[in-house]
Formats: C-alpha cells, structure tokens, sequence
C-alpha cells in the first residue's frame, strides 16, 4: 500500500466543537475521523483534503496549496460545502446523516453520524462465495430506498461500491462517502481531476460530466451485486468500452443464484446507459420480483443482525 499522501490531524487535535480521536479512512480526496463532541457523542469528520491540489506535512494543520492550484482547490472547497449543506436535507434511513458542517484550517468540513458496524466489502471479503440470494435481496432492496431518496433530490452518489455501503450491527444498510461534489462541476470552472473507483464506475464516469445520470449509479449498484456473487468487481469500464472480456453472470454463475437475478445484474452493467435500468425504482421493481423458485421475501432483517453481530464480534 502506497504512503498517505497527505498527514492527518493529530489525535487530541480540538477542531470547533470536536476533539480528533482518531483517523479513519483516507481517500484521494478527503480524511475522515472518528471524534467526539461536546457531549462526548462519537461522530465521523470528513476533511476536504485532495491529494492532487493540496499538501500537509508532519505536525502542519493547515493545508499548503500553491498559487497554481489555489482556483480548483477553492472551487472544490466549495462544492464540497455544498454537497454538506444538499445532504444535510436528506433524513432517510439508508443515507449517511450529516449533522453540521464548517469552514477552518483553510478546508472545510462535514460532521455525520457515526454508525456502528461493518462494510459490505468487509462482509464479501469474510463470507466471499457464501453470501445467500436471500441476504443480497434484502441489503439491496433497503440501500435502494436510500439511493431513491438522493435522486429525489436531483443529486447523484457516483461512487458506489460495497465500501460505500455499511452495514450497521443491527443489518440495515446505509450509504456512505457521496462523490456528488468532486463530480458535479460546471464546464467554465476550474477542473478536479476526476474521481472514481476503477470496476465499479460506470463507462459514461470515465468520458465526462455530461452523459451522467440516474442510470450511473445504476452501474455501480450492478457492479456491487457482482462483488456479492463473484467476489470481485467487473472489469473496469474503460477497459470493457475497448474489448468487453465480461462473462454475463448468467452464464458463469447459474445454478446457485436464480437467473432472475443473474439476469438483473447483467441488465445494470450494460455498457450502453439507455439499456440499463432508468431509474432506481424500475431496478428495485426487477429486484423483488418473484423468481422461479418461489416468492422473493420481502427486505427483512430477522437473521441478519444476529449474523452480522457475531461477524463483527470475530473480525
């Protein structure tokens, strides 16, 4: 694993109402950390930070940007609030809940709720290859209801992928880490290198802004369900869009999963954005039909927590 480009806030470190207890995650274009308020609640801080616009040594706080880079630092800066103050609106259950967000140290910050459990992606790479039809259904059908709640507001995630999508110790999913505003920029503005997660972006992430839409996600969500079956996410979509070496699930995987839904992941990777699913409704619609083998059950968690609280208590 490369170093951290960029070194985080020292533990201890008071940031407005917060205390820095520790980091959590980096990303190429943000930290986040677990802190505690005032109260002493624990709450996940996401620091804009890019890697390619913004540099900070050992023991600095504020973040050193040359002149050069000072517009499309500013101008992601900005987004970046943005997105904080589009998704402090949303109050859904399967979308990560912003609690405050503020400028200091010359970046800006966004202050969520810390949630208490595992990703998706720790959970296939725990039970990789024994992860039931029953169990894929119902975390989808749930992270679904989220991702409608987020096009609702006429915004995008554009970064899905089962990192993104935590599982809480009592099984529910929830969206995590959007990529609305590294993504979401105007033509005459200055340029952010784009970001995005190579076998899970959709084709049309890779060719600009301009062709994005409802149907993106809908890639990322196909190339989550994927992951569930196979183990591993698609080939990168840039690469497919030049020689396609895809093998449909419905080919390769028949036999332990119903070829309904082999089929439904196909159908979301489909290169072309028009042959996929429009919209998250119709993909959750194909997700709960019934299959051959009977009744789809409805998204309930009866078991789940259970399993999930005994994983998280070996991991």
């Amino acid at each position: 694993m490369p170093p951290q480009a960029n070194c985080a806030l020292p533990q201890g470190y008071q940031l407005d109402r917060y205390r820095i207890e520790r980091q959590l995650s980096v990303g190429g274009f943000s930290i986040v950390y677990l802190a505690l308020d005032t109260d002493g609640t624990p709450v996940a801080l996401k620091e804009y930070l890019p890697n390619s616009l913004a540099l900070r040594g050992e023991g600095e706080i504020e973040p050193q940007v040359s002149e050069q880079h000072l517009p499309a630092f500013r101008y992601g800066m900005k987004c970046f609030f943005e997105e904080g103050r589009a998704l402090a609106k949303l109050m859904h259950p399967n979308v990560v809940r912003v609690l405050n967000f503020f400028r200091a140290n010359g970046t800006v910050y966004m202050v969520m709720q810390f949630e208490r459990g595992r990703t998706l992606h720790d959970y296939i790479n725990k039970h990789r290859g024994e992860l039931r039809e029953n169990f894929i259904r119902a975390v989808f059908a749930r992270m679904l209801n989220g991702l409608r709640e987020v096009h609702a507001h006429k915004l995008l995630h554009l970064d899905i992928k089962p990192s993104n999508i935590y599982l809480r110790k009592d099984g529910t999913p929830v969206l995590l880490d959007f990529g609305a505003a590294r993504q979401t920029l105007l033509n005459d503005q200055p340029i952010l290198k784009p970001m995005y997660t190579p076998g899970f972006a959709s084709p049309e992430q890779y060719e600009g802004r301009n062709g994005l839409g409802p149907w993106s996600d809908i890639y990322s969500v196909g190339a989550s369900l994927h992951a569930c079956i196979a183990g591993t996410a698609p080939p990168r979509a840039d690469e497919r869009v030049k020689r396609d070496t895809l093998q449909p699930l419905a080919r390769t995987h028949t036999g332990r999963y119903s070829n309904q839904l082999l089929g439904l992941v196909d159908w979301c990777l489909r290169l072309d954005a028009l042959e996929r699913p429009q919209s998250v409704y119709a993909l959750q619609k194909a997700l709960m039909q019934p299959t051959a083998g009977g009744t789809v059950p409805a998204p309930r968690f009866t078991d789940l927590g259970a399993r999930l609280r005994s994983f998280i208590g070996r991991s």
